[in-house]
């Protein structure tokens, strides 16, 4: 009886000192979470805004977040104006709802569009077309673009935005299937012998695949530019380590941020073909 009652008293005893320590513990944590909270506090708003909001207002309006902010631009756009487009789609990413397009921050794409000139012009991913117009505008006379989606629902958003900035197909073809059935087809199908630019706007993992793609079917020109977006985040780090392990390319990184989160780093790459191995 006595060994039973020290026993019974032990456990008294640890359950006690472990209510009392259970506290300490989480009061020593508090700090920490703190610290994250801070730190990370522009990746848990992109969360919120990104994942949380749009499953919401799908599930209160059941239709995707593409198809609401096309109807946005519908009611508050000037057809046949590509930039009052795309400076409508800004105003809905930045005060409605997050959008992963291009954005205003990313000028460089701009930039060597206007020095490159290019004829011939392959963007994969088009998503609801912002970086279509943005591209499609800059274009010289007889250029062409072709632009690869593989998501029935958001394409269908995307040709909409691309007629409605007045582009026609002569000047932009919406190609709608996955990039590796795609690419394999863009000579005898699509009549797309060679590519002068190419701009790499979707899933990070299919970068170097698809890359690799290109290159084994002979589709770029010598001197060809690739653009790649997202390089840093979410990033695409396989991708990258061939193009600077291969010899093929001359490359470099821009600097810049996660499109309409100025606080969240990222950048694109600039790749030029030399065909050398």
């Amino acid at each position: 009886e006595k060994g039973l009652w020290f026993l019974q008293k032990g456990e008294r005893l640890t359950s006690r000192h472990t209510a009392m320590v259970s506290p300490a513990i989480a009061l020593a944590f508090i700090p920490f979470v703190v610290t994250l909270l801070i730190r990370y506090r522009h990746y848990f708003c992109l969360f919120y805004r990104a994942v949380l909001v749009r499953r919401v207002r799908d599930y209160l309006t059941g239709i995707p977040k593409e198809e609401r902010a096309f109807q946005y631009i519908l009611t508050h756009t000037i057809p046949g104006d590509p930039q009052h487009i795309l400076e409508t789609f800004d105003h809905w990413s930045y005060h409605c709802e997050y959008l992963s397009n291009l954005g205003p921050q990313k000028g460089i794409l701009e930039r060597l569009i206007y020095e490159k000139s290019p004829l011939r012009v392959l963007e994969l991913g088009t998503y609801c077309g912002y970086a279509t117009i943005l591209i499609a505008q800059l274009l010289p006379l007889g250029a062409r673009l072709y632009t690869v989606e593989m998501d029935d629902r958001k394409a269908a958003v995307a040709e909409k935005v691309i007629r409605l900035a007045g582009f026609d197909d002569d000047t932009v073809e919406l190609i709608r299937g996955p990039s590796q059935e795609v690419i394999p087809q863009l000579k005898e199908k699509y009549g797309l012998s060679h590519v002068d630019f190419i701009f790499m706007d979707h899933w990070k993992r299919c970068y170097l695949r698809d890359l690799q793609l290109l290159e084994a079917h002979d589709l770029l020109l010598e001197g060809a530019t690739i653009v790649a977006d997202n390089i840093i985040f979410p990033g695409a780090p396989h991708f990258m380590q061939y193009v600077k392990a291969c010899g093929k390319y001359k490359w470099r990184i821009h600097r810049t941020s996660l499109q309409y989160f100025r606080a969240i780093p990222d950048g694109m790459a600039q790749l030029t073909w030399t065909g050398l191995q």
